[in-house]
């Protein structure tokens, strides 16, 4: 099972930012890949914002949900 985690390049070494639970002489993979800047993080926000439009009838779907919350189901004797 794998775990991600915040870490911080410093001094030449990874300085985790949060707690593992490991065991001594455990091995374990690394991948390395850059936090995105918050600017980043905004943008890529902005960019998706109205992707979905006409993609979905909203309406449509929450009157389905409604409508199937509406069904009884069979009761189940036991």
């Amino acid at each position: 099972m794998g775990n991600e985690i915040r870490a911080r390049f410093s001094g030449g070494k990874i300085e985790l930012l949060e707690k593992l639970e490991l065991e001594e002489g455990d091995e374990i993979f690394i991948t390395v890949r850059k936090a995105p800047s918050p600017a980043a993080a905004k943008d890529a926000f902005a960019r998706a914002a109205g992707a979905w439009k006409g993609l979905l009838d909203t309406d449509s779907l929450l009157k389905d949900l409604k409508k199937s919350r509406e069904i009884n189901s069979r009761d189940i004797q036991l």
